[in-house]
C-alpha cells in the first residue's frame, strides 16, 4: 500500500521543490537567461486561472501578450523627444494609457481574455526595463539576444507556467485518492 499526502501538503512540497530547483537555475547556470520573479508570477497565475489546460493557455498567451504590449510601449517611449510639446512625462503617461487601454480591450478576443495575466506580463517587462541598468534602450529592444525582454521575459514566463503545471501534476500524483 502506497502512502499519499493530503492535497495541501502535496502541493506545498511540489511547489517548494520545484521553486528550489528553479532558484538554483536562476541564480546559477541560467543567471541572466531566466528570472525567478518572471517565472513565479505566471506560475501563480496558472493556479489563479484554475490550474487546468485553459489556465495554461491563458497564462502563456496573455502574459506574453503583455510582454509584447510593454515592448511596443517602451519602443514608442524611446522615440518621444525629450523636448516634446506636452513634455516627456505627459507624453509617457499618454503612451502608457493608450497601450493599457488597447491591451485591456484586446480581452474581447477569447485567447486574450485573462487581463490580469496580460497586466503581469506588461508589468514584469517594465520592471526589467526600468530596474536593470542599460536595458531601456533601442539596441536592447531591437537586439536578438537574451537582453531583449521579448526573449528573456517570455522564456521565463514559459518556464514558470510549465513549472505551475508540473507542480500541479506532481501534487496530484502525491495526493490521497
Amino acid at each position: 500500500m502506497e502512502n499519499h499526502m493530503n492535497k495541501l501538503t502535496a502541493l506545498s512540497f511540489s511547489i517548494g521543490l520545484l521553486a528550489g530547483a528553479a532558484t538554483f537555475f536562476a541564480v546559477g547556470p541560467l543567471n541572466g537567461y531566466f528570472f525567478i520573479w518572471a517565472a513565479t508570477i505566471p506560475w501563480a497565475t496558472y493556479f489563479a486561472l484554475g490550474a487546468n489546460d485553459a489556465a495554461l493557455k491563458g497564462s502563456l498567451i496573455c502574459s506574453i501578450f503583455g510582454v509584447v504590449m510593454a515592448w511596443v510601449t517602451a519602443f514608442l517611449l524611446l522615440n518621444v523627444p525629450s523636448d516634446a510639446m506636452l513634455g516627456f512625462p505627459l507624453m509617457a503617461a499618454l503612451t502608457v494609457t493608450v497601450a493599457v487601454i488597447v491591451m485591456c480591450l484586446a480581452a474581447a478576443i477569447p485567447q486574450l481574455s485573462a487581463i490580469p495575466a496580460s497586466v503581469f506580463g506588461y508589468s514584469m517587462t517594465f520592471a526589467y526595463l526600468l530596474q536593470t541598468p542599460d536595458k531601456m534602450a533601442k539596441d536592447v529592444l531591437l537586439g536578438a539576444s537574451f537582453s531583449n525582454p521579448l526573449v528573456v521575459i517570455s522564456v521565463s514566463i514559459v518556464i514558470g507556467v510549465y513549472l505551475g503545471k508540473f507542480s500541479a501534476l506532481l501534487a496530484e500524483k502525491w495526493t490521497t485518492k
